[in-house]
């Protein structure tokens, strides 16, 4: 091989080189200017987390609203009840370094393809669309989320969104696409109820419970104890009248940990609640906290006018109370106390008056609300004086292998029967023989 046909050759592939180095980078141009921003990059250069003040949700089913006061999250739709804060600041932390696993290059009338069609009415097909703003109701971000990414094996698999690996998401301000992203947002929804806090009473060692009759001022029953390990026992209950374990038993523990399904507007109330029906009742206990607590029916739903069945019986209450207690400043001192002794009780009692002075401020907080609660919360109140008794085992039957005759009844109103395997036996008659008189032989 001759100099000039190497040269030649190593020209070639130079220019070969090139040519490769040119498309390579051409690509990589063509790749970054398709969407703002590429895998691995976050949705957002610098999410503005510390300025916002107001979060609100919108889907097919309606919205939610949010709004930040004093470091708390508030729900809007609920006249301002506590929200999850929880909900709201994960909500916020996950956008901020919120990181891009695949872009796709698509204009915003694409939005429909990818499951956020805002002029849908069916929420898969429209997705949800979350605002941001700031004290001022200034929009300072703005993302829509739309169809679960799901792996082939999920698209087979009964398990659904179990299986996604994520979910497709825009950022408003950036028209160049639409972007995968590995978080699913479980808790974001456009339902009031499931924003709120989940706070609510709860009683503790309970001393006395009285219920009041439907639509009365008057007691229907009351139950007491003495001490922590006793019964309970029936106020005003007869000689005769024993309470019943199976009724009294649950209410030990009455509303422990108690939740709520949801709260009423005030502007919601009187057109959820029955005409009648309404109770109150009393709860003691020996921490000195006393509740009042108001229940009644929630309206029931109508039938469908075409439906010739009567309207379903409601399950769900209104509910509201209120609470108070007298706390002890100081511990009772034992006689013979060692002072060692007294610096662990002290320390004890001061904790646990602490615990109890929080307890009241968060329920005392909850005053002035009403709550919709679930019928199983508030059945052990829904019982009667009768069923608070225990029944009274009905007399046994007498044995029917005996008769009448073998009854005794002895003066006094005594009745006794023969004792079970005892048998009287008549003896055996005997017949005296009669002498042949003579003559009278055959």
């Amino acid at each position: 091989m001759n100099k000039r046909l190497v040269i030649i050759l190593w020209a070639i592939a130079a220019c070969l080189g090139v040519a490769v180095a040119a498309v390579k980078l051409s690509q990589n141009k063509s790749s970054l200017s398709a969407t703002k921003r590429v895998a691995g990059q976050t949705l957002f250069d610098n999410f503005p987390a510390t300025q916002i003040s107001n979060i609100t949700v919108q889907g097919a089913d309606g919205s939610v609203k949010l709004i930040k006061k004093d470091n708390s999250w508030l729900v809007t739709e609920r006249d301002n009840y506590p929200a999850k804060t929880s909900y709201a600041n994960d909500l916020i932390r996950t956008l901020t370094d919120l990181k891009i696993t695949q872009a796709q290059e698509a204009g915003p009338s694409f939005a429909p393809r990818f499951g956020m069609d805002e002029a849908s009415s069916i929420g898969e097909e429209r997705g949800l669309t979350v605002t941001f703003k700031d004290g001022a109701e200034k929009e300072l971000a703005k993302v829509s989320l739309g169809k679960n990414i799901e792996n082939a094996a999920s698209a087979e698999s009964t398990m659904g969104a179990a299986n996604a690996l994520g979910r497709y998401i825009r950022n408003h301000e950036d028209a160049s696409g639409f972007y995968a992203v590995s978080e699913m947002f479980p808790s974001l929804n456009t339902e009031p109820a499931r924003w709120l806090a989940e706070e609510f009473l709860n009683p503790e060692k309970i001393k006395s419970i009285s219920v009041s009759l439907p639509d009365k001022a008057e007691i229907a029953w009351k139950i007491a104890r003495d001490t922590e390990e006793a019964e309970f026992k029936l106020e005003g209950a007869a000689a005769t009248e024993l309470v019943n374990k199976e009724a009294t038993d649950p209410l030990k523990s009455l509303f422990s940990y108690a939740r709520f399904e949801d709260v009423i507007p005030k502007d919601k109330v009187a057109e959820r609640s029955a005409a009648d029906g309404k109770r109150t009742a009393t709860l003691e206990t020996f921490d000195g906290f006393t509740y009042t607590v108001n229940f009644l029916p929630t309206k029931a739903t109508p039938a469908p006018p075409a439906a010739d069945t009567p309207p379903p019986a409601t399950e769900n209450f209104v509910f509201s109370f209120t609470v108070a207690a007298e706390l002890p400043k100081e511990r009772k001192k034992e006689d013979g106390e060692k002072p060692e002794d007294a610096k662990s009780k002290d320390e004890a009692f001061k904790q646990r008056l602490d615990t109890l002075t929080k307890k009241l401020a968060t329920e005392k907080a909850l005053e002035g609300r009403t709550f919709e609660v679930a019928k199983a919360l508030i059945e052990p109140l829904l019982k009667d004086r009768a069923a608070i008794i225990a029944p009274v085992a009905p007399p046994a039957a007498p044995d029917a292998a005996q008769g009448q005759g073998n009854v005794q009844q002895f003066p006094g109103g005594i009745i006794a029967s023969p004792a079970s395997g005892i048998s009287a036996t008549t003896p055996p008659v005997s017949v005296p023989e009669v002498a042949e008189e003579p003559g009278e032989e055959e």
